[in-house]
């Protein structure tokens, strides 16, 4: 069975561990999971929203934060990165990640961050054609 297999398997446990209120069976297995596929973007997910609901929010941070280094422009991930940021009382960094999924929610994409340049993940406008 290869690793992706496997974590996707313990992923579907960790699941079933949330719909029974087991939260930190969930973040054991969620975090074996992004041991086994450190790019499994859902995995890095749930684990943020598993930490938070266990009221760790640095950690549910770093796992959000992964999560959108895997696939910025997804529009969940800004908006939990956000409630995050705002339970662990980070209100300028809540509003930014909030801006971000604004930007997504309007059709805008998130460009990635440059490691040449330092880019820092700006945004960029969609041109639609409209001018």
């Amino acid at each position: 069975m290869s690793e992706s297999t496997q974590a996707a398997e313990i992923f579907d446990d960790a699941t079933g561990d949330i719909a029974l209120g087991d939260l930190d069976a969930a973040i054991v297995k969620y975090q074996k999971c992004v041991e086994l596929d450190s790019g499994y973007f859902d995995a890095w997910h749930a684990l943020g929203m598993a930490l938070m609901k266990a009221g760790r929010f640095g950690e549910a941070i770093e796992a959000g934060l992964k999560a959108a280094e895997i696939n910025p422009n997804d529009l969940l991930v800004w908006s939990s990165l956000s409630i995050f940021y705002v339970k662990n009382g980070q209100v300028p960094e809540a509003e930014a990640a909030g801006g971000k999924a604004r930007i997504l929610s309007w059709g805008g994409k998130l460009k990635k961050k440059d490691p040449e340049t330092g880019g820092r993940g700006d945004t960029e406008r969609k041109d639609n054609g409209d001018g």
